[in-house]
């Protein structure tokens, strides 16, 4: 039987996997956002599609690239769980 305090730290090193796993995506769409935003203000170009299209592309290409270590730090969470009993 599961306590409290073992569900606790259960869902919270979920949330923890979590944002590690997703951490270097939403940086480089961060990062992305900024130099466009500065390239917009730089030339008042105020194009939506401007920034939506390059970040798109840009975490695309981030996940592709992080995927294999993404998966492995899953693996490892579950082999954590699995483990855990």
């Amino acid at each position: 039987m599961m306590t409290i305090e073992q569900a606790i730290d259960l869902l919270r090193d979920a949330i923890m996997v979590t944002l590690i796993i997703v951490g270097p995506i939403l940086v480089i769409g961060l990062v992305i956002g900024l130099i466009i935003s500065l390239v917009q203000a730089i030339t008042q170009i105020q194009e939506q599609t401007l920034t939506f299209v390059p970040k798109i592309f840009a975490m695309a290409i981030a996940v592709i690239v992080v995927m294999p270590w993404m998966f492995q730090r899953l693996i490892d969470y579950t082999r954590h769980l699995f483990m855990m009993q």
